[in-house]
């Protein structure tokens, strides 16, 4: 699904992400893993075109000429929703579908499925974000981010900003909306826990780089340095 070859984010003599190699395949879960300020969330930026990079990213085999025709391929969740705040819940999940042209019937039907699947009525869908509790807003995000069917779907710590009760409530939601669609899925964390949960593999990242890559008890059980032995010790005590 993506290749990056030698892919690097440098902000004057900042490096935000080290030349970097990186292949995910079609239909896999990866976490992004690390503390913060390594790099994860620039990252992940590569693979949506948000950061301003060197080197080559790669779409189903080819180079990524022009992000804006391969953006509605892509579906994007942030911290907190990132939903607009002058626009209904339903407004939101729509607005892309409308701006390409969608008929109406098209787009009922498409909030319909959605609505079900992440499990949001008609009356939360006519609420505005600021009526809406943080749970219901990353619900919403999903559906937007879902919309138009994208085939993958990368997600920047959607969970962080919950309280715990939601925070669990809504992983298991998403884990389940993964299994059932099937989709390529990059997720950002800082969490052991999250990265666990969702399985997969893990690339785990310190200073803009990748220090190790595996399932997570792998990592665990093979540290390759004692960066990671002591992250994950660390993550495991809390």
């Amino acid at each position: 699904m993506y290749r990056l070859e030698q892919v690097a984010v440098r902000y004057g003599a900042v490096e935000a992400l080290a030349p970097t190699d990186l292949a995910i395949g079609a239909g896999d879960t990866l976490m992004l893993l690390g503390p913060s300020g390594s790099g994860k969330s620039t990252l992940l930026r590569c693979l949506i075109g948000l950061s301003p990079y060197t080197g080559t990213v790669s779409f189903r085999g080819e180079p990524v000429p022009d992000w804006r025709a391969l953006r509605p391929q892509l579906g994007y969740v942030i911290q907190n929703g990132g939903l607009f705040p002058h626009l209904t819940a339903r407004a939101n999940v729509a607005l892309m579908a409308r701006e390409l042209g969608w008929e109406k019937d098209r787009i009922v039907a498409r909030m319909r499925e959605l609505a079900a699947l992440v499990a949001l009525d008609a009356d939360q869908l006519e609420r505005f974000p600021r009526e809406l509790s943080g749970g219901q807003r990353q619900r919403v995000a999903i559906m937007r981010a879902l919309m138009l069917d994208p085939e993958v779907l990368l997600l920047d710590e959607p969970l962080s900003a919950l309280d715990p009760v939601t925070r669990v409530r809504l992983a298991s939601d998403m884990r389940e909306i993964v299994a059932k669609l099937g989709k390529t899925v990059v997720m950002v964390t800082h969490a052991l826990g999250e990265a666990r949960f969702f399985g997969g593999e893990t690339v785990l990242m310190r200073d803009g780089r990748i220090v190790q890559r595996g399932p997570i008890d792998d990592l665990a059980a093979n540290p390759a340095d004692d960066f990671v032995a002591e992250f994950i010790a660390a993550e495991e005590a809390l």
